[in-house]
């Protein structure tokens, strides 16, 4: 199911805490939902999943209306909050059963998809242990051990990962790749790295207003302007080199990063600009040590994008 949001806008008092932001989502796609703490991620979660009303706009799940079709569209969303609400004193088990059923999963069902749930999310050891004696990590398992239990086609995840172990949040990225091959996943998180290996597509939000959207990729040129390539060039003079390299059709600016040992930094526009560093190394009797591509980080775009 694909989640179309138009228009929304939430307020608290004066403040608008989400600002008339428009959204898509299709079927199938894994979103990174990114912002600073307050700037609107966890409200426009809230009301995706109809646990607050907005105050203007509309969302659309799989086509219907979420104002109008409230309870049919909560049957097919699985959400894990960010506080990860839990009943301490119940076991895993027991829990697990309990929100099997009041998802409405046919009570001969319910055993064996409780088992595949626990198994799913490595519970397997603590799944007779009370709730409350669980380490967080492994809470923060039971939590998406609910959400997808009922093997819902949307799922709303709000830091999926907060408190896990290294090997916890490799696991937990590899099952949330699996469910996104067919389900539509959005996923909030403050782990940049994270994004860069779970999600398709990123989604930037500040002050409730939309910052950025695209793939990792794209937002890194947006950043750049154009590629940028780190070369170093070895047995010519650096003054010589810069300007032959500066002469290049391709290249818009050439820069030292280290004019001893004859290293650039390269602004290109296009991929034919390698084969010109190559083929001008060749003529002129140079050796080509380094030509790699520059990549602004994911984090120095996120804090462009929202120190304002």
């Amino acid at each position: 199911m694909d989640i179309v949001i138009e228009n929304l806008t939430k307020k608290y008092g004066n403040q608008k805490a989400v600002d008339n932001i428009s959204l898509k989502v299709a079927t199938g796609e894994i979103l990174g939902f990114l912002g600073p703490n307050g700037a609107g991620k966890t409200t426009t979660m809230k009301i995706i999943t109809n646990f607050i009303a907005a105050d203007e706009g509309k969302v659309y799940i799989g086509g219907k209306s979420l104002s109008e079709n409230p309870y049919e569209i909560k049957k097919h969303i699985g959400y894990l909050s960010e506080n990860n609400p839990l009943y301490q004193d119940m076991p895993v088990i027991d829990f697990l059963n309990f929100c099997a059923s009041i998802q409405g999963i046919e009570n001969s069902r319910i055993p064996g998809r409780v088992a595949e749930m626990i198994k799913t999310t490595g519970l397997n050891r603590e799944k007779h242990k009370k709730i409350g004696e669980l380490s967080k990590g492994y809470q923060q398992r039971v939590g998406l051990a609910q959400a997808i239990i009922h093997n819902p086609e949307i799922l709303i995840l709000d830091e999926p990962t907060s408190g896990l172990d290294p090997n916890q949040i490799a696991e937990i990225r590899k099952l949330i790749r699996e469910l996104g091959r067919e389900k539509t996943v959005i996923l909030s998180t403050h782990i940049l790295p994270e994004v860069e290996a779970t999600c398709d597509r990123i989604f930037i939000i500040n002050k409730g207003k939309i910052v950025a959207d695209g793939t990792a990729e794209t937002l890194r040129k947006q950043a750049q302007g154009s590629d940028i390539l780190r070369v170093k060039i070895e047995d010519g003079e650096a003054d010589q080199i810069f300007k032959s390299l500066q002469s290049l059709k391709s290249v818009s600016m050439v820069e030292f990063t280290d004019r001893k040992l004859n290293r650039f930094n390269i602004h290109c526009s296009t991929e034919e600009v390698k084969r010109e560093i190559f083929r001008l190394c060749v003529n002129k009797n140079w050796v080509l040590t380094e030509l790699t591509p520059f990549e602004t980080k994911l984090e120095d775009i996120f804090r462009d994008l929202t120190m304002n």
